[in-house]
This record gives structure tokens, sequence and C-alpha cells, in this order.
């Protein structure tokens, strides 16, 4: 099914009656890997997944979207579905817009599982600023004619090793949603979870790199209402990495 707002196509499914529940993935995934989690709740519950715009079958969003657009986006999606304070089960980049949804819009959510949530800016270490340093030097010595042509007589193509330069996920993306992903991964949504009203209940793989542990470690000390559950053996995908655990401790959470 679709739904257009603000002029964004977006893709969704809804399966299940009962107590509405809204699945919000994580960046660079779609609603296909929350699906594992509609499957096992619409027996109880009535459940909506979205692609997020830019991912799955939905539209690309203009490339000044931030965390904060995508949250306004997700609260005129449930003004228009009709969904009644919904729960809301959030991973990842999902949890970025869950937290600006819930301190701006305290009234129209329920409940919050937070599962390896993004929003904590990362600790910085000393390969990180290595690898920046060395990327910004690279960009400019690039602009020089003479650098890059003494470069390339050393068999070192500046252009090639900038082109390569990211992450996965930053090299898959359009040059719009590039421009999204910077300005997402650098805002830091600390300053926004003592706002979050709604009972949290943080869920996180041991063995995440991704968001490590002690993100959620921060969120619960930050968010008036929250208990952080640690999975052993589980990644930054813990919800998959060990799925029977993850539903249970989600049912008696939403209380049933």
């Amino acid at each position: 099914m679709k739904i257009i707002i603000d002029d964004i196509t977006i893709h969704y499914e809804q399966k299940g009656e009962g107590k509405d529940v809204l699945l919000l993935h994580g960046w660079g995934a779609s609603l296909e890997t929350m699906r594992p989690i509609m499957e096992a709740l619409k027996d109880g519950f009535k459940v909506t997944a979205i692609d997020f715009p830019g991912f799955g079958e939905s539209g690309e969003p203009p490339d000044y979207f931030g965390v904060q657009e995508f949250s306004d986006l997700t609260y005129e999606l449930i003004v228009q579905l009709g969904l009644k304070k919904p729960h809301i089960i959030c991973h990842s980049f999902g949890g970025r817009v869950s937290i600006l949804l819930a301190a701006g819009y305290p009234q129209i959510i329920d409940k919050i599982v937070f599962t390896n949530s993004a929003g904590i800016r990362k600790k910085r270490t000393l390969s990180y600023y290595i690898k920046v340093y060395t990327y910004k030097i690279g960009k400019r010595a690039a602009r020089v004619k003479w650098i890059k042509a003494l470069f390339g007589l050393m068999g070192f193509n500046i252009e090639n090793r900038l082109k390569n330069a990211g992450s996965q996920d930053y090299k898959t993306l359009s040059p719009g949603m590039k421009k999204i992903f910077v300005k997402v991964v650098n805002q830091d949504l600390k300053d926004q979870l003592k706002k979050i009203q709604s009972p949290s209940l943080l869920i996180w793989g041991e063995n995440d790199k991704e968001t490590p542990v002690y993100f959620g470690q921060i969120m619960e000390k930050e968010i008036p209402d929250a208990g952080l559950v640690v999975l052993s053996g589980a990644g930054h995908y813990s919800y998959l990495d060990n799925l029977p655990r993850y539903l249970k401790i989600v049912r008696t959470f939403f209380g049933g």
C-alpha cells in the first residue's frame, strides 16, 4: 500500500488487528528487515511497517531532509493512517526519528521499544580523526594539478581513493541521500531524551559495533521512564540475532 505525504510517496504494509504498533527500520534498510517482528505480532496487534523516504519502495525525499523532517513526516503518517496512539518499535536510525517524535509529539504515541538505537554521538577515536583529516588533505590535494600528477607518478590515484572513502552505507547512496546521511549521522539527540514521556524499553546486542551498548546506557539514564535489556551474543540487529527472546521481552513490555 502507498500514501502520499508532502509530495513523497510512502510505501507501507499493515497486518493484524488490535492495538496499533508502528515499526520503524534502520538506515539503509526497509520494512523487509522488520518483517519478522510484524509476522510475529500480527496475531495480537495491528502492525504497520513503513519504508522511510529514500528506502525500500518509498520515494526519495528532498536533499534538505534531516531527522526532524523524517519525524514530522512520520507524525503525519500516523495521523493520516488513523493509528491510535501506537506503540513504536524502532531500530537504529528509526530510533533517531522516534526520539524527536516522542519529544515533539508526546500525545500521539504510547510505549517505545528502542532497538540498538542511534541518536547519541559516537566517541571519537584516534583512527577516526586520522581518517577524517586524511580525507580532507586528500580532497585539497586533488585540486592541485602538480600534486595530483606527482601522486600519479607514484601509482597513487587520489580521485579514486576519495571516491572509495566513506562507509558502505554512504557509497551506495544517491547524491541527495548522501547530503541527508551526513546531516543525520552528525546530529546528537542526547538533549532531547529528557523530553520523552513514553515508557521506553531499550534492547541492545552486547556485540553491537554500530551503536554500542553505552548508547543504551546513556539513554536509560536520560529518559525518565526507561529500562535497558542487553542480549548476550547479539549484534546491531539484535532482534534478528535472538528473535524468540526479543519478542518475549517486547510482548511482556506491551502487556500481552
